[in-house]
This record gives structure tokens, sequence and C-alpha cells, in this order.
């Protein structure tokens, strides 16, 4: 079965970017090493996964205008309503 591709064959010169090893910083002072295409060695972030709340296990859910109160309220009530409707 052929693939169209020969092994041991290098990339096509002159049409690929320069991927090159870079420094990421990150506001919370976490460095570490990666590749990329960019211009330079030193990539800034504001946030990584060493202090994104994500990755962290941190995060917190902001409720706005009260809706899970609202949303709790509502929904308890109608299964109230459905209890004391089945008896």
């Amino acid at each position: 079965m052929q693939t169209g591709r020969d092994n041991g064959s290098l990339m096509k010169p002159g049409i690929h970017p320069d991927y090159h090893p870079v420094t990421v910083h990150c506001a919370c002072g976490n460095n570490f090493q990666t590749r990329s295409t960019i211009k330079g060695n030193m990539l800034n972030v504001e946030i990584c996964s060493s202090c994104h709340p994500f990755f962290t296990g941190k995060q917190k859910l902001i409720d706005t205008a009260g809706r899970v109160e609202r949303f709790t309220k509502k929904y308890a009530d109608a299964a109230a309503k459905a209890g004391a409707t089945k008896k």
C-alpha cells in the first residue's frame, strides 16, 4: 500500500515558519519552556495552567443577580407542587 510519503524525507525547505524553543513567562511568576513560531525568545502571558482557576481547583461559581437562588426556588416550588398532587 502506498501512502504518498517517503519515509526519511525532510519537510519541504523554505515554506515552513521557524519553529524554535521559547520561554513562557506568566504574570504569576511561573516560567516554562515550549516551542513556538513567534519571533523572539520570550512569550509573556497573563495566566497559565499553574494559576488558572480551572486547573488549580479554585474555580468559583459567580452568581449574577441571584439567578441560582431564583432557579432553585422555582424548581423547589415545582417539586413541592408535584409531590402534593401525587398524594
